[in-house]
């Protein structure tokens, strides 16, 4: 199914490196390596490493001049402008932390031509600033406590404000499963619980976004019979999103988001007989 195949295309940035999986660098290393050679490749992005920690990742990683990588920014967006300078991977993302419109404003003075600065913010009034600086928006949509989740209405909020402003945005965390449920935050015995959002709900979301449908519901659907995967496009109870606005969207609009687990998903895709 071609909709479904293009909205999967390099969905999925590994970063292994993160809680709740927590990997040592050898350890992601070899998985990142692993799913580049698995028959899901296509839904594999970038490799997502601290910058501070590229080193241990260039001595870990067989040819690393072969991957893409997005980095994590120290906070010293000039030393690390230095670092990715002379890093033998291929990296064209940063990722960075902004509380106001003036941290924004200074990470981008800084800021080299190739390399696509991802702001992860708590204030959506941020948004536009981050779209007039030509840079993309990361929003936080889970961590390994229930308090780490946002709430449905800002999420919505932060996709209607990422959508009317022109701004690209990621996600991180959080999106381990398909579709919305309550699942287990770690992978210890007896550890918390909560719900989570979904991967299809929330980049479905901005697809039909787009197309002025109400997405409150849809962030929070649990049941796979609203869905409807076909060859000319998605639905989700009886609103369709074509072949053609799936590509648009993910192409400059909902671009990718972070999992420390590239298997939950694909295994999440095959129990609902999608993969």
């Amino acid at each position: 199914m071609k909709p479904l195949r293009t909205l999967l295309d390099h969905l999925v940035d590994y970063a292994g490196l993160f809680p709740p999986a927590a990997l040592s660098m050898p350890a992601a290393v070899a998985n990142y390596a692993c799913y580049r050679e698995s028959p899901e490749s296509y839904m594999l992005a970038r490799f997502i490493v601290p910058v501070s920690r590229l080193d241990e990742f260039e001595a870990c990683a067989p040819s690393p001049e072969l991957w893409r990588l997005s980095v994590l920014s120290t906070g010293d967006v000039d030393a690390d402008v230095r670092r990715i300078s002379c890093a033998r991977a291929h990296i064209d993302a940063i990722e960075l932390k902004a509380a106001n419109a003036s941290q924004i404003e200074s990470a981008m003075r800084d800021m080299p031509p190739g390399l696509t600065p991802y702001f992860e913010i708590t204030d959506v009034a941020l948004i536009p600033v981050i779209g007039a600086h030509g840079a993309r928006a990361k929003i936080r949509t889970g961590g390994v406590a229930p308090d780490a989740f946002p709430e449905p209405g800002l999420l919505a909020s932060f996709l209607e404000s990422c959508s009317k402003s022109g701004t690209a945005f990621k996600a991180t965390a959080g999106l381990h499963h398909a579709l919305r449920g309550f699942h287990a935050l770690t992978y210890s015995a007896g550890g918390p619980s909560g719900w989570m959002f979904g991967f299809l709900n929330v980049f479905l979301a901005a697809i039909f976004l787009r197309k002025g449908v109400d997405i409150a519901p849809l962030l929070l659907e649990q049941s796979p019979a609203a869905f409807a995967f076909g060859e000319s496009g998605i639905a989700w109870r009886g609103c369709l999103a074509s072949l053609d606005e799936i590509a648009s969207a993910r192409r400059d609009f909902a671009i990718a988001f972070g999992s420390c687990s590239f298997d939950e998903p694909v295994a999440d895709l095959q129990r609902l007989h999608l993969l």
